[in-house]
């Protein structure tokens, strides 16, 4: 049988659901798909340029970079994780003195990773406040919850 994780083995019955970060959500979903580009990226530029370039050098540089931005969704609900993301923004929009193309690339990666930010950060404060105003009504209505069918018979 697999090993339960933390969470698995600390669960318990009518234990709540902790939520996921949808700012989490989007920058992964970002930083997938940037990852799937500098892949692409890299084979194009080994094919357009490996008589420029050491094809070694292109290879390791590119695929070492796509590795890294897949990675980089795995900590993105650290503190740091944030600005990792920044990092490799920038490094994707400087992959555009190899290839052209990636300075328009990288610039669009960038804002979309902005706004996955932006809009994560605004969903993720308005679920916290929903949960709160949820769990206010809950506890001033939770004195009438178990009277409720108890005069209706069928």
């Amino acid at each position: 049988m697999a090993k339960l994780t933390k969470a698995q083995r600390e669960w318990r019955p009518g234990m709540p659901k902790k939520r996921r970060s949808t700012k989490v959500m989007f920058a992964s979903t970002v930083l997938l798909l940037e990852g799937f580009v500098a892949f692409f990226a890299t084979l194009a530029v080994f094919g357009l340029r490996r008589s420029e370039l050491s094809p070694v050098l292109i290879l390791s540089v590119g695929i070492g970079l796509s590795v890294v931005l897949v990675l980089a969704c795995a900590v993105l609900s650290k503190p740091w994780g944030v600005g990792l993301g920044w990092l490799l923004q920038l490094v994707l929009i400087l992959a555009g003195f190899v290839e052209p193309m990636m300075f328009l690339v990288g610039a669009l990666f960038a804002l979309a990773w902005w706004y996955g930010i932006r809009t994560g950060i605004r969903l993720d404060r308005e679920a916290a406040q929903r949960a709160r105003e949820q769990a206010e009504w809950e506890a001033a209505h939770s004195d009438g919850a178990h009277d409720e069918g108890a005069g209706q018979n069928p």
